[in-house]
Protein backbone atom coordinates (compact mmCIF):
# COMPACT_ATOMS: atom_id res chain seq x y z
CA UNK A 1 0.00 0.00 0.00
CA UNK A 2 1.12 3.18 -1.17
CA UNK A 3 2.44 5.98 2.31
CA UNK A 4 0.87 8.64 2.85
CA UNK A 5 2.61 12.18 1.81
CA UNK A 6 2.24 15.62 0.59
CA UNK A 7 3.36 14.48 -3.11
CA UNK A 8 -0.01 11.87 -2.77
CA UNK A 9 -1.91 14.75 -1.36
CA UNK A 10 -1.34 17.07 -4.16
CA UNK A 11 -1.65 14.38 -7.29
CA UNK A 12 -5.37 13.37 -5.15
CA UNK A 13 -6.15 16.70 -5.09
CA UNK A 14 -6.23 17.39 -8.74
CA UNK A 15 -7.57 14.12 -9.51
CA UNK A 16 -10.64 14.99 -7.21
CA UNK A 17 -9.47 12.76 -4.53
CA UNK A 18 -11.00 9.84 -6.77
CA UNK A 19 -8.02 7.69 -6.63
CA UNK A 20 -7.08 6.98 -3.00
CA UNK A 21 -7.03 3.59 -1.75
CA UNK A 22 -9.13 1.74 0.89
CA UNK A 23 -7.14 1.78 4.44
CA UNK A 24 -7.32 -1.46 4.87
CA UNK A 25 -8.45 -4.61 3.12
CA UNK A 26 -11.99 -6.57 4.22
CA UNK A 27 -10.89 -10.04 3.65
CA UNK A 28 -12.70 -13.45 4.26
CA UNK A 29 -11.50 -15.29 7.62
CA UNK A 30 -9.23 -17.97 7.42
CA UNK A 31 -9.46 -20.98 8.98
CA UNK A 32 -6.70 -20.92 10.85
CA UNK A 33 -4.26 -18.04 12.13
CA UNK A 34 -1.26 -17.80 14.35
CA UNK A 35 -3.36 -15.25 16.95
CA UNK A 36 -6.19 -14.25 16.79
CA UNK A 37 -7.43 -10.85 19.08
CA UNK A 38 -10.79 -10.49 19.87
CA UNK A 39 -11.71 -6.58 19.33
CA UNK A 40 -10.97 -4.23 17.23
CA UNK A 41 -10.20 -1.22 19.37
CA UNK A 42 -7.37 0.98 19.91
CA UNK A 43 -5.80 -1.88 22.47
CA UNK A 44 -6.61 -4.61 19.93
CA UNK A 45 -5.57 -2.41 16.82
CA UNK A 46 -2.42 -1.58 18.55
CA UNK A 47 -1.08 -5.39 19.39
CA UNK A 48 -2.09 -6.53 15.85
CA UNK A 49 0.52 -3.69 14.79
CA UNK A 50 3.06 -4.30 17.43
CA UNK A 51 3.23 -8.00 16.78
CA UNK A 52 3.40 -7.53 13.41
CA UNK A 53 5.93 -4.29 13.56
CA UNK A 54 8.21 -5.45 16.27
CA UNK A 55 7.61 -9.67 16.76
CA UNK A 56 7.52 -10.46 12.64
CA UNK A 57 4.11 -12.08 13.44
CA UNK A 58 1.95 -11.26 10.97
CA UNK A 59 -0.45 -14.50 10.44
CA UNK A 60 -2.89 -12.26 12.70
CA UNK A 61 -6.89 -11.69 12.87
CA UNK A 62 -8.43 -8.82 14.59
CA UNK A 63 -12.37 -9.91 15.22
CA UNK A 64 -14.84 -7.72 15.77
CA UNK A 65 -18.17 -7.13 16.34
CA UNK A 66 -19.03 -4.04 14.42
CA UNK A 67 -16.55 -1.99 12.91
CA UNK A 68 -13.18 -1.00 13.90
CA UNK A 69 -13.27 1.95 16.46
CA UNK A 70 -17.13 1.97 17.02
CA UNK A 71 -16.08 1.39 21.04
CA UNK A 72 -14.29 3.01 23.85
CA UNK A 73 -11.45 4.11 20.97
CA UNK A 74 -13.90 6.41 19.58
CA UNK A 75 -15.85 7.25 22.81
CA UNK A 76 -13.46 9.42 25.02
CA UNK A 77 -12.58 12.81 25.82
CA UNK A 78 -8.76 11.85 24.35
CA UNK A 79 -6.42 12.69 26.90
CA UNK A 80 -3.02 11.50 27.45
CA UNK A 81 -1.05 11.87 30.06
CA UNK A 82 1.77 10.12 32.32
CA UNK A 83 1.53 11.88 35.81
CA UNK A 84 1.37 8.81 37.82
CA UNK A 85 3.01 8.18 41.55
CA UNK A 86 3.26 4.69 41.92
CA UNK A 87 6.19 3.02 39.82
CA UNK A 88 4.46 0.08 38.14
CA UNK A 89 1.96 3.00 36.42
CA UNK A 90 4.78 5.79 36.21
CA UNK A 91 6.91 3.53 34.35
CA UNK A 92 3.83 2.11 31.82
CA UNK A 93 2.81 5.37 31.23
CA UNK A 94 5.67 6.72 30.42
CA UNK A 95 6.39 4.20 27.87
CA UNK A 96 3.37 5.18 26.20
CA UNK A 97 3.86 8.78 26.40
CA UNK A 98 7.21 8.29 24.23
CA UNK A 99 5.07 5.76 22.05
CA UNK A 100 2.64 8.79 21.32
CA UNK A 101 5.46 11.16 20.70
CA UNK A 102 6.27 9.07 17.31
CA UNK A 103 3.43 7.49 16.32
CA UNK A 104 2.50 9.79 13.78
CA UNK A 105 5.62 8.91 11.77
CA UNK A 106 5.36 5.43 12.84
CA UNK A 107 2.08 4.57 11.52
CA UNK A 108 2.49 6.89 8.41
CA UNK A 109 -1.00 8.58 9.63
CA UNK A 110 -1.56 11.48 11.31
CA UNK A 111 -2.77 11.35 15.13
CA UNK A 112 -3.37 14.56 15.88
CA UNK A 113 -1.11 14.31 18.79
CA UNK A 114 -1.46 17.86 20.31
CA UNK A 115 1.14 18.51 23.51
CA UNK A 116 -0.63 20.97 25.02
CA UNK A 117 -0.09 19.53 28.66
CA UNK A 118 -2.70 18.86 31.61
CA UNK A 119 -3.33 21.03 34.59
CA UNK A 120 -4.27 19.23 37.47
CA UNK A 121 -5.95 21.78 40.00
CA UNK A 122 -5.68 21.61 43.72
CA UNK A 123 -8.26 23.46 46.16
CA UNK A 124 -7.02 22.88 50.05
CA UNK A 125 -3.25 22.75 51.45
CA UNK A 126 -3.52 18.94 51.79
CA UNK A 127 -4.68 18.26 48.07
CA UNK A 128 -1.48 20.37 47.10
CA UNK A 129 0.75 18.40 49.77
CA UNK A 130 -0.58 15.16 47.95
CA UNK A 131 -0.31 16.59 44.33
CA UNK A 132 3.46 18.13 45.17
CA UNK A 133 4.41 14.67 46.32
CA UNK A 134 3.58 12.72 42.69
CA UNK A 135 5.10 15.44 41.07
CA UNK A 136 8.28 14.93 43.31
CA UNK A 137 8.02 11.33 42.65
CA UNK A 138 7.64 12.17 38.62
CA UNK A 139 10.31 14.34 38.66
CA UNK A 140 12.58 11.46 40.31
CA UNK A 141 11.43 9.22 37.45
CA UNK A 142 12.69 11.43 34.69
CA UNK A 143 8.69 12.44 34.14
CA UNK A 144 7.95 16.23 33.58
CA UNK A 145 5.93 17.87 36.17
CA UNK A 146 5.60 21.85 37.36
CA UNK A 147 3.57 23.25 40.12
CA UNK A 148 1.97 26.14 39.41
CA UNK A 149 0.76 28.69 41.77
CA UNK A 150 -2.62 30.78 41.35
CA UNK A 151 -0.90 33.62 39.46
CA UNK A 152 0.54 31.60 37.25
CA UNK A 153 -2.67 29.38 36.55
CA UNK A 154 -4.90 32.72 35.99
CA UNK A 155 -2.54 33.73 32.97
CA UNK A 156 -2.34 30.10 31.55
CA UNK A 157 -6.07 29.70 31.74
CA UNK A 158 -7.49 32.97 31.79
CA UNK A 159 -11.25 32.02 32.08
CA UNK A 160 -10.89 29.67 35.46
CA UNK A 161 -12.13 31.13 37.98
CA UNK A 162 -9.53 31.87 40.75
CA UNK A 163 -10.59 34.71 43.00
CA UNK A 164 -11.14 34.40 46.78
CA UNK A 165 -14.53 33.97 46.02
CA UNK A 166 -14.73 31.28 44.03
CA UNK A 167 -17.00 28.32 45.33
CA UNK A 168 -13.57 26.03 45.26
CA UNK A 169 -10.44 28.20 45.66
CA UNK A 170 -7.73 27.90 43.83
CA UNK A 171 -4.53 26.92 45.70
CA UNK A 172 -2.21 25.79 42.76
CA UNK A 173 -1.82 22.87 39.98
CA UNK A 174 0.16 20.03 38.24
CA UNK A 175 1.34 20.44 34.96
CA UNK A 176 2.69 18.23 32.61
CA UNK A 177 3.55 19.76 29.74
CA UNK A 178 4.40 17.10 27.68
CA UNK A 179 0.76 15.55 28.12
CA UNK A 180 -2.20 16.57 25.54
CA UNK A 181 -4.61 14.88 23.09
CA UNK A 182 -4.95 13.00 20.09
CA UNK A 183 -7.80 12.13 17.70
CA UNK A 184 -9.18 9.35 18.78
CA UNK A 185 -10.77 7.94 15.35
CA UNK A 186 -7.55 8.81 13.51
CA UNK A 187 -5.58 6.46 16.80
CA UNK A 188 -8.11 3.38 15.45
CA UNK A 189 -7.78 4.11 11.46
CA UNK A 190 -3.57 4.69 11.56
CA UNK A 191 -3.55 1.25 14.00
CA UNK A 192 -5.60 -0.36 11.56
CA UNK A 193 -3.59 0.72 8.28
CA UNK A 194 -0.68 0.03 9.59
CA UNK A 195 -1.31 -3.48 10.79
CA UNK A 196 -3.14 -4.14 7.93
CA UNK A 197 -0.65 -3.28 5.27
CA UNK A 198 1.57 -5.48 7.26
CA UNK A 199 -0.44 -8.62 6.54
CA UNK A 200 -2.82 -8.58 9.47
CA UNK A 201 -6.63 -9.14 8.63
CA UNK A 202 -9.48 -7.08 9.77
CA UNK A 203 -12.65 -9.11 10.14
CA UNK A 204 -15.21 -6.53 10.74
CA UNK A 205 -19.28 -7.38 11.32
CA UNK A 206 -17.69 -10.37 12.92
CA UNK A 207 -19.10 -10.90 16.37
CA UNK A 208 -17.46 -13.63 18.98
CA UNK A 209 -19.67 -16.12 19.87
CA UNK A 210 -18.15 -18.88 21.46
CA UNK A 211 -14.38 -20.54 22.30
CA UNK A 212 -13.43 -23.93 20.58
CA UNK A 213 -11.26 -25.55 23.14
CA UNK A 214 -9.15 -28.59 23.03
CA UNK A 215 -8.89 -29.91 27.07
CA UNK A 216 -8.75 -26.54 29.29
CA UNK A 217 -6.21 -25.22 25.82
CA UNK A 218 -8.41 -22.41 23.77
CA UNK A 219 -7.43 -23.17 20.23
CA UNK A 220 -9.81 -20.63 18.25
CA UNK A 221 -12.82 -19.33 18.33
CA UNK A 222 -16.51 -19.55 17.07
CA UNK A 223 -17.85 -16.42 14.90
CA UNK A 224 -20.67 -15.32 12.99
CA UNK A 225 -18.78 -16.00 9.90
CA UNK A 226 -18.07 -19.35 11.28
CA UNK A 227 -14.73 -21.13 13.40
CA UNK A 228 -11.71 -19.62 12.92
CA UNK A 229 -8.61 -21.81 14.42
CA UNK A 230 -6.19 -20.05 16.20
CA UNK A 231 -2.78 -20.87 18.20
CA UNK A 232 -3.15 -18.32 20.61
CA UNK A 233 -6.68 -16.60 21.39
CA UNK A 234 -6.23 -12.65 22.75
CA UNK A 235 -9.20 -10.67 24.30
CA UNK A 236 -8.65 -6.98 24.40
CA UNK A 237 -12.43 -5.55 24.74
CA UNK A 238 -12.66 -3.37 27.87
CA UNK A 239 -16.54 -3.00 29.34
CA UNK A 240 -17.37 -6.41 27.53
CA UNK A 241 -14.69 -8.13 28.61
CA UNK A 242 -16.95 -9.85 30.81
CA UNK A 243 -19.77 -11.33 28.56
CA UNK A 244 -16.68 -12.13 26.15
CA UNK A 245 -15.15 -14.39 28.88
CA UNK A 246 -17.78 -15.53 30.20
CA UNK A 247 -18.69 -17.88 26.92
CA UNK A 248 -14.76 -19.50 27.47
CA UNK A 249 -16.20 -20.36 30.33
CA UNK A 250 -14.45 -17.74 33.19
CA UNK A 251 -17.17 -16.18 34.97
CA UNK A 252 -15.20 -14.57 37.58
CA UNK A 253 -13.13 -11.42 36.80
CA UNK A 254 -11.89 -8.85 39.23
CA UNK A 255 -13.32 -5.93 37.32
CA UNK A 256 -17.03 -4.78 36.80
CA UNK A 257 -18.26 -2.72 33.70
CA UNK A 258 -19.48 1.22 34.17
CA UNK A 259 -20.92 3.85 31.94
CA UNK A 260 -18.81 6.89 31.49
CA UNK A 261 -20.02 9.44 29.87
CA UNK A 262 -18.37 12.23 27.64
CA UNK A 263 -19.89 15.59 26.46
CA UNK A 264 -19.42 17.95 24.05
CA UNK A 265 -20.39 21.84 23.37
CA UNK A 266 -21.22 24.32 20.40
CA UNK A 267 -17.91 25.32 18.61
CA UNK A 268 -16.41 28.58 20.55
CA UNK A 269 -13.63 30.98 19.39
CA UNK A 270 -10.19 29.67 21.36
CA UNK A 271 -10.62 29.28 25.13
CA UNK A 272 -8.59 27.21 26.59
CA UNK A 273 -5.02 26.34 25.15
CA UNK A 274 -4.65 23.39 27.51
CA UNK A 275 -6.23 20.28 29.45
CA UNK A 276 -7.94 21.12 33.05
CA UNK A 277 -9.00 18.79 35.87
CA UNK A 278 -10.81 19.60 38.64
CA UNK A 279 -9.44 18.44 42.31
CA UNK A 280 -12.71 19.59 44.37
CA UNK A 281 -14.68 17.10 42.38
CA UNK A 282 -14.52 14.86 38.78
CA UNK A 283 -14.15 17.27 35.85
CA UNK A 284 -11.79 17.29 32.82
CA UNK A 285 -12.11 19.63 30.07
CA UNK A 286 -10.25 20.15 26.74
CA UNK A 287 -11.00 22.53 23.34
CA UNK A 288 -10.82 20.32 20.39
CA UNK A 289 -9.58 22.04 16.62
CA UNK A 290 -13.26 22.66 15.92
CA UNK A 291 -14.14 24.41 19.07
CA UNK A 292 -15.96 22.48 21.12
CA UNK A 293 -15.42 22.06 24.39
CA UNK A 294 -14.42 18.01 25.39
CA UNK A 295 -15.24 17.05 29.26
CA UNK A 296 -16.67 14.54 31.16
CA UNK A 297 -16.61 13.33 34.93
CA UNK A 298 -17.64 10.59 36.96
CA UNK A 299 -18.78 7.22 35.90
CA UNK A 300 -22.68 6.85 36.23
CA UNK A 301 -22.13 4.73 39.28
CA UNK A 302 -24.10 1.53 38.53
CA UNK A 303 -22.84 -1.44 36.47
CA UNK A 304 -24.39 -1.40 32.37
CA UNK A 305 -23.52 -2.36 29.35
CA UNK A 306 -25.07 0.60 27.56
CA UNK A 307 -23.54 2.89 25.49
CA UNK A 308 -25.89 6.21 27.44
CA UNK A 309 -25.95 7.80 30.80
CA UNK A 310 -28.34 9.50 33.24
CA UNK A 311 -29.08 12.87 33.82
CA UNK A 312 -27.47 13.11 37.82
CA UNK A 313 -24.51 12.66 36.32
CA UNK A 314 -25.00 15.29 33.57
CA UNK A 315 -25.64 17.99 35.89
CA UNK A 316 -23.11 17.06 37.89
CA UNK A 317 -20.60 17.62 35.17
CA UNK A 318 -22.24 21.07 34.27
CA UNK A 319 -22.43 22.42 37.78
CA UNK A 320 -18.97 21.83 38.55
CA UNK A 321 -17.70 23.36 35.00
CA UNK A 322 -19.65 26.50 35.82
CA UNK A 323 -17.94 26.90 38.98
CA UNK A 324 -14.34 26.79 37.47
CA UNK A 325 -15.38 28.55 34.32
CA UNK A 326 -18.43 30.96 34.90
CA UNK A 327 -18.24 32.56 31.73
CA UNK A 328 -19.21 29.05 29.99
CA UNK A 329 -22.53 29.07 31.99
CA UNK A 330 -24.43 29.85 29.12
CA UNK A 331 -22.85 27.63 26.78
CA UNK A 332 -24.92 25.05 24.64
CA UNK A 333 -24.28 21.42 25.08
CA UNK A 334 -23.97 20.06 21.73
CA UNK A 335 -23.88 16.16 22.10
CA UNK A 336 -23.11 13.35 24.83
CA UNK A 337 -22.27 9.71 24.29
CA UNK A 338 -21.13 6.71 26.67
CA UNK A 339 -18.49 3.99 26.88
CA UNK A 340 -18.12 0.97 28.64
CA UNK A 341 -15.63 0.95 31.35
CA UNK A 342 -14.04 -2.15 32.51
CA UNK A 343 -12.88 -0.74 36.62
CA UNK A 344 -10.88 -3.13 37.79
CA UNK A 345 -10.50 -3.80 41.39
CA UNK A 346 -7.31 -1.53 42.44
CA UNK A 347 -7.66 1.02 39.60
CA UNK A 348 -4.71 -0.39 37.03
CA UNK A 349 -4.76 -2.82 34.14
CA UNK A 350 -4.80 -6.37 33.76
CA UNK A 351 -2.71 -7.55 30.65
CA UNK A 352 -1.78 -11.28 31.17
CA UNK A 353 -1.36 -14.50 29.87
CA UNK A 354 -4.29 -17.01 31.30
CA UNK A 355 -6.48 -17.53 32.57
CA UNK A 356 -6.61 -20.50 30.55
CA UNK A 357 -4.11 -22.08 28.14
CA UNK A 358 -3.72 -20.46 24.54
CA UNK A 359 -5.52 -17.21 26.36
CA UNK A 360 -4.51 -13.64 26.74
CA UNK A 361 -6.26 -11.07 28.39
CA UNK A 362 -5.87 -7.58 28.20
CA UNK A 363 -8.87 -5.35 30.55
CA UNK A 364 -9.28 -3.51 33.82
CA UNK A 365 -8.89 0.33 32.52
CA UNK A 366 -11.19 1.94 34.10
CA UNK A 367 -10.63 5.80 33.16
CA UNK A 368 -6.98 5.02 31.39
CA UNK A 369 -7.84 3.35 28.19
CA UNK A 370 -6.95 5.70 25.99
CA UNK A 371 -3.76 7.14 26.90
CA UNK A 372 -2.47 3.69 27.19
CA UNK A 373 -3.46 2.42 23.87
CA UNK A 374 0.51 2.62 22.37
CA UNK A 375 1.94 0.68 25.45
CA UNK A 376 -1.03 -1.68 25.62
CA UNK A 377 -0.36 -2.67 22.73
CA UNK A 378 3.34 -2.84 23.08
CA UNK A 379 3.57 -4.96 25.98
CA UNK A 380 0.24 -7.08 25.13
CA UNK A 381 1.63 -7.79 21.64
CA UNK A 382 5.05 -9.02 23.95
CA UNK A 383 3.23 -10.75 25.84
CA UNK A 384 1.55 -12.97 23.46
CA UNK A 385 4.56 -13.52 21.51
CA UNK A 386 6.65 -14.60 24.12
CA UNK A 387 4.90 -16.36 26.89
CA UNK A 388 5.47 -14.00 29.43
CA UNK A 389 5.05 -10.44 30.39
CA UNK A 390 7.67 -7.39 29.46
CA UNK A 391 9.08 -5.75 32.86
CA UNK A 392 6.90 -2.91 32.08
CA UNK A 393 3.46 -5.01 32.30
CA UNK A 394 4.83 -7.69 34.60
CA UNK A 395 2.79 -6.17 37.58
CA UNK A 396 -0.73 -6.10 35.39
CA UNK A 397 -1.53 -9.99 36.36
CA UNK A 398 -4.51 -11.29 37.13
CA UNK A 399 -2.89 -12.96 40.38
CA UNK A 400 -2.25 -10.00 41.85
CA UNK A 401 -5.27 -9.75 43.57
CA UNK A 402 -4.98 -13.41 44.77
CA UNK A 403 -1.79 -12.18 46.33
CA UNK A 404 -2.69 -8.56 47.37
CA UNK A 405 0.00 -7.19 45.14
CA UNK A 406 -2.42 -4.28 44.31
CA UNK A 407 -1.85 -1.43 42.75
CA UNK A 408 -4.19 0.74 43.63
CA UNK A 409 -3.33 4.56 42.66
CA UNK A 410 -5.61 6.52 44.35
CA UNK A 411 -5.88 4.04 47.86
CA UNK A 412 -9.66 3.25 47.56
CA UNK A 413 -9.56 -0.06 48.13
CA UNK A 414 -11.56 -2.99 45.97
CA UNK A 415 -14.46 -0.38 45.22
CA UNK A 416 -14.25 -0.70 41.00
CA UNK A 417 -16.82 2.56 41.01
CA UNK A 418 -14.21 4.74 42.85
CA UNK A 419 -11.18 4.16 40.59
Amino acid sequence: MKEYSALALLRNAFSGNRDWKPAWRKPDPKPQYDVVIVGGGGHGLATAHYLASEHGITDVAVVEKGWLGGGNVGRNTTIIRSNYLLPANTGFYEHSMKLWETLSHELNYNVMFSQRGILNLAHTPGQADDYIRRGNAMRHDGIDAVWMNPAEIARKVPGLDVSAKARFPIVGGLMQPRAGTARHDAVAWGYARAADRRGVDMLENCEVTGFLRDGDRIVGVTTTRGEIRAKKVAVAVAGSTGRVMKLAGIDRLPIESHVLQAFVSESLKPAIDTVVTFGGGHLYVSQSDKGGLVFGGDIDGYNSYAQRGNLPVVEEVMSEMAALFPGWAGVRLLRSWGGIMDMSMDGSPIITAGPLPGLYLNTGWCYGGFKATPASGWCFAWTIARDEPHPLNAAFTLERFHRGAVIDEKGQGATPRLH
